[in-house]
């Protein structure tokens, strides 16, 4: 991926959004030819010149200062995610970065993280890389989301399921919300590594295969994945309302742990019992988590 046409989308994008009356600036009485700021106004409100300015929004992030960074990022509002979002933007264009790139994640996980893994029972737990490649999972891991193992292709991976795969409009009951955050945390990868090539070819494939992956990449959106609560609609046990951790796994750059919840007393805790005993006697079940454990 292009880290300045991304850089040059995102500030545009971001810009569009905010209109002078938010940022506090005067409005006159001339017609508007542009939503949100204009270029001279961001510039204004970031202390920089518009000159400076126009260089950063055509995709130009080599050398800026952190100070530079936050003074744009105040002027446009960013939240924590888009903040974020725009600091990976800037080390991704900094000199040397191609090869400076982050190790390639693993394509399976160490013993002991499987081991981790299993000793989780009584809730979903998985080990994911930031292309939402489902790499390790428990037993009710794999329950949880074994429609996504109804295909051929491994590593099963969210983004495939949500845009490729028919069932998620039903394992979904907030398709769109579904759809719009797996977008926001793709492209929130894609500015950490833009060079990860499995990430590029998996944004190809959406991209040519689905109009609303296209249109929904196109906004240039992003999200920080850490924490919330997902609803599902599983085809064995019903409705699920669970609460999820993400946390890092710092042994190993790229994967994450990712661990789901249900409030104790409620139906969602029913559900996932119910989940746990379908798990224990499902042969495709029991078959993919055989397979990871044999890589481990």
């Amino acid at each position: 991926m292009d880290n300045r046409d991304a850089t040059r989308e995102f500030l545009a994008s971001r810009r569009a959004k905010i209109t002078p009356e938010q940022s506090g600036l005067p409005v006159y009485g001339a017609k508007r030819r542009v939503p949100g700021l204009r270029r001279g106004e961001v510039a204004l409100l970031a202390g920089v010149s518009v000159e400076y300015y126009t260089r950063l929004e055509r995709g130009n992030l080599s050398g800026v200062s952190e100070g530079v960074l936050e003074a744009v990022a105040r002027a446009l509002q960013l939240d924590d995610a888009e903040r974020a979002h725009l600091f990976d933007l800037a080390r991704a264009a900094a000199p040397g970065s191609r090869t400076r790139r982050r190790p390639r994640p693993a394509e399976s996980v160490r013993r002991n993280i499987q081991l981790t893994l299993n000793a989780i029972t009584n809730a979903p737990a998985l080990v994911h890389n930031g292309r939402m490649d489902i790499i390790a999972a428990n037993p009710l891991g794999y329950a949880l989301y074994s429609d996504m193992y109804t295909g051929p292709a491994r590593p099963a991976n969210h983004a495939r399921f949500i845009f490729l795969n028919d069932r998620s409009r039903s394992f979904y009951p907030d398709w769109e919300r579904a759809a719009n955050d797996t977008v926001a945390i793709l492209r929130t990868e894609a500015g950490r590594d833009p060079y990860d090539r499995g990430l590029t070819d998996l944004v190809g494939e959406l991209s040519t295969r689905s109009e609303e992956f296209r249109t929904l990449w196109a906004a240039h959106n992003v999200r920080l994945h850490y924490t919330g609560i997902k609803h599902i609609r599983h085809p064995v046990v019903g409705d699920l309302h669970l609460m999820y951790e993400a946390l890092d796994i710092s042994a190993d750059t790229g994967l994450s742990l990712l661990v789901y919840n249900a409030e104790p007393g409620s139906g969602s805790e029913d559900a996932l019992r119910l989940l746990a005993s379908w798990a224990a006697t499902n042969p495709q079940i029991k078959a993919a988590a055989a397979a990871t454990a044999d890589k481990a």
